[in-house]
């Protein structure tokens, strides 16, 4: 899973410690990762991000799901759960 953000983004710090709690319960099961959208234009570019904060869930390389938006970890988790 990947969490597309940028310092600048009020929401996408909201949603860091939640984040990392989530990271927290769910590694190494599911990885989690974070891309600085600034940092690597190309990248969020390849996926089409639009909005930030996104997650976007992969198995394999392929994407299973995508959220944007703020999500507390309760919620985070339960979407992970239900698209994988």
């Amino acid at each position: 899973m990947v969490d597309f953000w940028a310092e600048w983004c009020g929401p996408c710090k909201m949603m860091a410690p939640h984040f990392d709690r989530v990271a927290a319960k769910l590694e190494p099961a599911i990885r989690l990762a974070k891309l600085d959208t600034d940092a690597n234009p190309h990248t969020a570019g390849r996926f089409t991000i639009r909005s930030i904060p996104t997650i976007i869930l992969f198995r394999n390389g392929a994407e299973l799901a995508r959220q944007s938006g703020t999500m507390d970890a309760n919620v985070l988790s339960n979407w992970i759960r239900s698209n994988v």
